[in-house]
């Protein structure tokens, strides 16, 4: 299935549920026969992980007394798939992924497939998951939890600017007017668009540019010209914590780690959202646990995606919930009572320039991308 945003909204739109809707009540959740009483999920680390411990991990835990063990490995999330494959051993109950590394995953027989409208809570009206869920359904293995971008954020405070502060994506190649180190994340996916764009590209054209003979050098050699000003980041919090210390003046992040340093924590950050990418993450679920494991870690998802608790993982994150079911249960921050639409990505303001990552291009391409991608950065 194709992942639009544009059909992923519509559908949000048209879902207008009372406040306080729920897929599934803690008191309805139903017993777990044959379960294991331990999972390891596998995620990102940070904010984002800990918004998942929030909004359901913990309350899941203290419904049932399961232990949770959480591995912050999602970066490298298909590498650790393949060789707990390869090894027989799969330690990994569920694992966090981005949407082109689920469709990886299930190309390579490393996930389950997955029987949405069985396996996961219908909305609170009836409606099957796999309507709620619509285009973040992006194959037969992925289960949808939140839609995000990557984005820059810069400092507001940088004396060199004489007062000026980025309003384009471009910036980050303009050393001129902006000085200073960036940070960028150490994969090509993404970097490559963001070059294209600034070296005059057409958004409909990247990925035809990208398949071209020369069309990825040319990217590199756009990135060429800032290189030695890059700061190359592979862990999402590493970007917050520079531009926190002044090593940074700006840099690429998910939206996310952004909202916690800004709002949480203060900083002075700005978020630049021109040209943000869209992706969605969700949960994958590996071939090869055995029976009791399966059970428990099916039981988990029918509660931790429905509606109710995606809802209240975007009470904690400016990430949007993957459901439209979930979308006007949305309001305010959980502890720190502040209007999240203005951070989230789906806000229309925030959308005047964006691009939907394109997760069958970089499903095919990735292995040979990331190669060319190492090589340019060794020289």
């Amino acid at each position: 299935m194709k992942m639009t945003l544009k059909s992923l909204l519509s559908a949000t739109a048209l879902a207008m549920l009372p406040l306080g809707a729920s897929a599934a009540f803690a008191e309805d959740l139903p017993p777990c026969d044959n379960c294991s009483d331990s999972m390891v999920l596998m995620s990102w680390g940070g904010a984002y992980q800990a918004s998942q411990v929030a909004a359901y991990a913990e309350p899941y835990s203290k419904l049932t007394g399961v232990k949770i063990t959480w591995d912050e490995g999602s970066n490298e999330a298909i590498a650790k798939m393949r060789a707990a494959s390869e090894a027989g051993n799969m330690t990994y109950s569920l694992v966090d992924v981005e949407g082109p590394d689920s469709q990886r995953a299930c190309d390579e027989g490393l996930a389950e497939e997955i029987d949405f409208d069985k396996d996961l809570a219908a909305a609170p009206d009836g409606t099957a998951a796999s309507k709620d869920f619509g285009s973040a359904i992006i194959n037969e293995c992925f289960v949808p939890q939140i839609v995000f971008s990557t984005t820059f954020g810069y400092r507001t405070d940088v004396k060199e600017w004489n007062g000026k502060v980025p309003d384009n994506l471009c910036a980050i190649f303009d050393l001129e007017n902006f000085p200073g180190m960036r940070a960028l994340e150490k994969r090509p996916k993404k970097n490559l668009e963001w070059a294209l764009l600034c070296d005059g590209v057409p958004k409909e054209e990247l990925y035809t540019v990208l398949s071209s003979e020369g069309g990825v050098d040319r990217a590199l050699a756009k990135l060429d010209t800032i290189k030695d000003q890059v700061v190359w980041w592979s862990a999402g919090a590493e970007t917050p914590q520079l531009l926190a210390d002044g090593e940074v003046v700006m840099g690429s992040t998910y939206n996310g780690r952004l909202f916690s340093a800004i709002v949480e924590q203060k900083q002075p950050i700005g978020m630049l959202w021109d040209w943000q990418v869209f992706d969605f993450d969700g949960w994958v679920v590996p071939k090869g646990l055995d029976e009791a494991q399966k059970n428990r870690v099916l039981h988990f998802l029918n509660f931790a995606t429905d509606t109710q608790r995606l809802a209240d993982q975007a009470k904690y994150i400016s990430y949007g919930p993957a459901r439209a079911s979930s979308q006007p249960l949305v309001s305010t921050h959980a502890t720190l009572g502040i209007e999240m639409a203005p951070y989230m990505p789906t806000n229309p303001a925030n959308q005047k320039n964006y691009l939907v990552n394109n997760i069958e291009w970089w499903a095919d391409n990735q292995d040979e991308v990331e190669v060319a991608f190492q090589n340019w950065l060794s020289k």
